[in-house]
């Protein structure tokens, strides 16, 4: 019988080799074509739609939009379309699905839909064989290969690092990474691999095992990855965790921090990371016991170093002892985070 918690623990540790093989030149070279395509056409605004797992990595994926390429970019409602019926004019969009299956039907409604109003329409999935491939008119693989364990986790971060592969793509014009860049982006298996030998995320889950809730945060390229967090601990542990962006957990949510409530708080080096100084230390007024992951070294309870890169860069590395405090502990807690009760790997919503 295979051992609780096996799979994801696989597909956690295979992240530093999906990322090496979405950068060889079969994978990279189809992920420029897609770019150079998309440049050429020219859209005015980018729509992503997505759920779950994969709608955090559609948020990094509007951040890139914005910050790197300054076009407007937003998160499509899925039950807009599909509830409601509606049919918005997204004549001079990019429409973004972005999902690890390619298998739900509301996000294939909303392609379809916006193909249909004159959108330029991609699908980023780890499926191009699957239905949200087949009404895009452009595809990308994310090639993260089979994920054993219903909760994702090599499937995530590889929708980021082709997310940002393809936007900087765009950005160049052609398609094609500058050397710069792709010398950069060379490092990352190495500097996952760095950051999953770090043993801190398993010795924290004792500690963590009786709490009734937890709160992540981030502030822009963070924000995502607090999200994400918050995601994993309650599929695999059911544990509520509650996900704020740094500037909104001032405007209310801080209230209910103190010392029962932990707090992860993804804190890097750039504009992001500077953004949550001054959360922090209102976080300390309330006594709250503070878990900072990233390479930012901040005052924390706890700090899980990760190591220092592009900010752009940092949410394929942060996100990774968050995946793995998740898996050790919901093991803690006598669960299976490889079979979370009452979900399926693939979810179909309408």
């Amino acid at each position: 019988m295979t051992r609780p918690g096996a799979g994801m623990a696989a597909d956690i540790d295979e992240q530093p080799a999906a990322f090496a093989r979405l950068l060889t030149t079969e994978h990279a070279g189809a992920i420029a074509q897609v770019a150079a395509a998309i440049a050429e056409h020219g859209p005015r605004h980018v729509v992503f739609t997505a759920r779950g797992t994969s709608d955090h990595a559609a948020l990094y994926g509007a951040y890139l939009t914005e910050i790197r390429l300054g076009l407007p970019a937003g998160l499509a409602s899925p039950s807009s379309v599909t509830a409601y019926g509606a049919r918005p004019d997204l004549s001079a969009a990019l429409v973004v699905g972005v999902s690890q299956s390619g298998g739900s039907p509301d996000l294939t409604e909303v392609l379809r839909a916006a193909r249909d109003s004159g959108a330029l329409t991609l699908a980023v999935t780890n499926a191009p064989d699957s239905p949200l491939a087949d009404v895009a008119e452009l595809s990308v693989d994310i090639a993260a290969g089979h994920e054993r364990a219903v909760a994702a986790t090599k499937t995530y971060t590889a929708e980021l690092l082709a997310l940002l592969m393809l936007v900087e793509g765009i950005r160049a014009g052609d398609g094609v990474l500058p050397a710069d860049e792709r010398a950069a982006l060379d490092l990352l298996p190495e500097l996952a691999a760095r950051t999953l030998a770090d043993e801190t995320p398993a010795q924290l889950a004792p500690r963590y095992r009786f709490a009734a809730q937890l709160v992540t945060t981030g502030r822009g390229y963070a924000y995502p990855t607090a999200r994400e967090a918050a995601l994993k601990l309650m599929e695999t542990s059911y544990l509520p965790a509650l996900a704020f962006s740094g500037a909104d957990l001032l405007h209310g949510p801080l209230a209910m921090t103190d010392p029962d409530v932990p707090v992860l708080a993804v804190v890097g080096s750039g504009p992001g990371g500077r953004a949550m100084g001054e959360v922090l230390p209102r976080l300390g007024e309330r006594r709250a016991e503070v878990v900072v992951v990233g390479s930012a070294d901040v005052p924390a309870t706890t700090r899980i170093a990760v190591p220092e890169v592009d900010e752009r860069y940092a949410p394929l590395l942060d996100i990774l002892p968050l995946q793995r405090l998740a898996l050790a502990l919901a093991l803690a807690r006598g669960e299976d985070p490889d079979a979370p009760r009452g979900l399926r790997k693939v979810t179909a919503t309408m």
